[in-house]
């Protein structure tokens, strides 16, 4: 079997997903308050819990504040952060009981020092923030970041690609990522960056995700033209359905947000803001 052969059979199935998401969708009418599918809506969601579901999405950690901590990635990403500022993120990582530190790449092995004798996982990003390079330097990126002691890896698609509709390149992109994080028994996130993206583009991206194997979908960087929305994280999830997780990131910055996206189905937050989250989970403030 050769490239083009693969390329066709990943485009294929990839087509096969998204005209079943899409048939899906034409099907069923979408609700007035989020423009979403009324089977998805966060409003719907909230009669399942009432009626007594024991989890759904982060409903069990959105309810139960000691739990807040372990569903959050603890996330400093900014290009000026210092060695003093890593050490506090890690520090409070430990402290809080999160269950990652989100850093850029130069700060994987420093990170991972730190939090030697804390279980918290190094969590870094690839093809960041703008997913603009190439399959193979994303795959060197992940693999670079894995020894240095990473344990999730959440890396940014081809968005121009994607948009371009050369499906192909995305699915190899992600899955050159994917596989490094198999052979090191690492969980992969794809970020897909929804405020750049239509409705269907979404669709789209998430399926390719999924048909790559990645282990969650994450909805922003937190440096585009928008974060997380309720809406972008209950489509998302109605794409992906209960195989992988949905990570939301950007802008969620209280308990009132964690809580939104916890409904909507994210089973992962990325946030900076995640101290303020759990205080607020604990006072109920």
């Amino acid at each position: 079997m050769n490239f083009n052969d693969v390329d066709r059979i990943i485009e294929a199935v990839t087509d096969a997903v998204v005209t079943e998401v899409d048939r899906r969708a034409k099907d069923r009418r979408s609700c007035a308050c989020h423009e979403v599918l009324v089977d998805c809506c966060p409003n719907r969601l909230r009669g399942v819990l009432g009626a007594g579901a024991a989890r759904l999405g982060l409903h069990a950690a959105g309810g139960a504040p000691d739990q807040v901590a372990g569903v959050i990635d603890h996330t400093l990403l900014r290009p000026d952060a210092t060695g003093r500022d890593i050490d506090k993120v890690c520090d409070e990582a430990a402290q809080y009981g999160f269950v990652t530190v989100c850093l850029n790449a130069t700060w994987v092995a420093h990170a991972r020092r730190r939090l030697a004798d804390a279980p918290v996982g190094v969590c870094s990003v690839v093809g960041f923030p703008f997913g603009a390079t190439t399959p193979d330097v994303k795959q060197y990126e992940a693999r670079r970041a894995l020894a240095d002691g990473a344990s999730e890896i959440d890396m940014v698609i081809n968005v121009g690609a994607l948009k371009s509709g050369d499906r192909p390149l995305v699915q190899c992109d992600i899955e050159g990522v994917v596989q490094a994080c198999r052979r090191d028994h690492a969980l992969s996130k794809v970020i897909i960056e929804t405020a750049l993206l239509t409705d269907d583009e979404k669709r789209i991206a998430c399926s390719l995700a999924k048909v790559a194997g990645a282990d969650f979908v994450k909805t922003s960087t937190g440096f585009g033209p928008g974060g997380a929305t309720v809406a972008d994280v209950a489509l998302m999830r109605e794409v992906v359905g209960s195989q992988i997780g949905v990570k939301a990131a950007g802008g969620i910055r209280d308990y009132n947000a964690f809580k939104a996206m916890a409904e909507a189905g994210a089973s992962r937050i990325g946030a900076s803001a995640g101290i303020r989250i759990v205080h607020q989970a604990r006072t109920g403030q």
